[in-house]
């Protein structure tokens, strides 16, 4: 009889192989409920086995010697962040090194994603303590929350003032740019005063990996631990299957490229400006990323001691120990 798991995602298109079923292991009986918000701890869920979780949170758990999740370094979520930095259409900000002695909104102090625009803009001279941070909701529709994490600093890392969004105080000027994953509704039709501090953020993002050799990694596959205790082959099993349903997915998307006009511009250059294997699973070919991260955790002040690639993962993705 196959293993049954419930596995927690966030609504990737590359997945939708696993979700329909075009993607299956006689081993496993998976069940994908696609979830607007990750969950708040895996390990203390009653109604999940597997999922995404974010990078940073995951760290946290190690440092904690929380032992409840079982991570592999399967990445499920990558992108660069240059793109995620927004201004006014009508500001002078046209660089990252400009962002020094600004105000920068932030959706959430500790999230993964938005760890890594920081240190792209460390990269470009700007460190923490270099700008003035407020974290806050970015728009109205999102609710209030919690979003410093106890990372908190009068006079360097606050609360948005007055809860207000983001979008707003950056329309007004009370923020010099805001760093966010998903852009505000409206942004894609050109009806908001809002732009990419970088204009050409493919090229620098090109460059960025050029430099690092590596697309960041923001949210990775988590499985609960007394899963993997009775059956120590699941990890491997899941990682084929995600890596499987990723690829079948670009397969289709190659074919069917008419989704919308200039896919097929878009499918050509990633090819061509981003070597095979960019997007593999596994600890190996992603070690040097993990490192960075966590160093980055820990330059930001998030983290309060460095943690190796070793200490924060114990199973490659084929189920074999790490270290």
């Amino acid at each position: 009889m196959p293993l049954s798991l419930r596995l927690a995602l966030r609504d990737w298109d590359y997945m939708t192989p696993l979700v329909l079923g075009d993607v299956s292991s006689p081993k496993l009986d998976i069940k994908v409920d696609r979830v607007g918000t990750l969950l708040t701890h895996l390990g203390k869920s009653e109604d999940y086995d597997v999922a995404e979780m974010s990078f940073s949170r995951y760290t946290q758990l190690r440092i904690d010697g929380d032992v409840s999740i079982v991570g592999i370094p399967n990445f499920i979520m990558r992108g660069f962040r240059h793109r995620c930095i927004i201004t006014r259409k009508d500001g002078p900000i046209t660089e990252l090194g400009q962002l020094a002695g600004k105000r920068i909104g932030v959706t959430g102090w500790r999230d993964s994603g938005n760890t890594w625009t920081r240190a792209a803009l460390r990269r470009e001279g700007v460190g923490v303590e270099d700008a003035m941070w407020y974290a806050g909701r970015l728009t109205e529709a999102h609710p209030i929350v919690d979003r410093l994490d106890g990372f908190g600093r009068p006079g360097r890392i606050e609360a948005a003032p007055g809860e207000r969004p983001m979008v707003d105080l950056l329309k007004e000027g009370s923020l010099d740019a805001i760093f966010t994953p998903f852009m505000p509704d409206g942004y894609f039709g050109g009806g908001l005063p809002f732009r990419q501090v970088i204009s050409d953020f493919r090229g620098a993002e090109r460059r960025y990996f050029d430099d690092v050799g590596y697309v960041p990694g923001m949210h990775l596959i988590g499985i609960k631990a007394g899963i993997v205790a009775q059956n120590p082959w699941v990890i491997e099993e899941l990682s084929k299957l995600i890596d499987e349903s990723q690829r079948l997915w670009l397969s289709k998307r190659r074919k069917y490229a008419d989704t919308s006009p200039f896919m097929m511009d878009e499918l050509l250059k990633s090819a061509a400006e981003l070597p095979v294997g960019w997007e593999a699973s596994g600890f190996a070919v992603n070690r040097k990323m993990i490192a960075d991260f966590a160093n980055e955790l820990h330059v930001q002040g998030i983290l309060p001691q460095l943690i190796t690639p070793e200490d924060l993962f114990s199973f490659d993705v084929d189920g074999s120990r790490i270290g």
